[in-house]
């Protein structure tokens, strides 16, 4: 029998612990999101764990971008397939609108509530957050086609990522399709103007 190499092992390693502490943050929040609970989900000892990640910071910062990067390639993947033109304002406000919904969203919540209140949990996540923003940002505007140099593009992109944002909200608690559904189709048409 082969043995994995150890790079690659290493790599699968980090990736189980990145994998377990987002479950964990969408299920137990910041405060039951220890080293000790990650470790045992993704099946490792602790001082693996801490040997990938020193810290549970360090673990954090490594699931944001994750996360981060796991919803632009997603939203890529799907952009792929969509026609050209104001025909595609309502399936790229579908992608936009549902994008702050599930375990990603709700993991990457409760870090945002808990550095409300943690100063060096704040200092780690907020320039994070701001790149995963800014490649959203960025992200959108390729997927509309949208010209920034127009008056008001850029804040009616943002403005729909924001929206998003809220409406992941609003899912949290009680399934909010039907709703979300209404909004995407009234928001698509207020979209239309800015797709290239």
């Amino acid at each position: 029998m082969l043995r994995e190499p150890r790079q690659e092992r290493s790599r699968t390693t980090r990736r189980r612990l990145i994998d377990a502490a987002v479950e964990c943050l969408a299920e137990l929040g910041w405060h039951g999101t220890t080293m000790s609970v990650v470790a045992e989900r993704a099946g490792v000892s602790r001082g693996a764990a801490q040997h990938h990640f020193p810290t549970r910071e360090d673990l954090v910062v490594a699931a944001v971008g994750y996360l981060g990067d796991e919803q632009i390639e997603e939203l890529r993947e799907r952009a792929a397939a969509l026609p050209a033109g104001p025909s595609r304002a309502l399936p790229v406000a579908r992608m936009l609108l549902d994008l702050y919904t599930g375990e990603k969203f709700r993991a990457a919540l409760h870090l945002w509530v808990a550095a409300s209140t943690d100063a060096a949990l704040r200092a780690v996540l907020v320039p994070l957050q701001a790149k995963v923003g800014r490649e959203a940002h960025r992200v959108a505007v390729e997927l509309l086609g949208a010209d920034e140099s127009q008056a008001g593009v850029r804040e009616t992109v943002q403005a729909t990522l924001d929206l998003a944002r809220g409406l992941g909200l609003a899912n949290l608690l009680a399934d909010d399709t039907a709703r979300r559904q209404q909004i995407t189709s009234q928001w698509a048409k207020m979209l239309e103007p800015v797709v290239g």
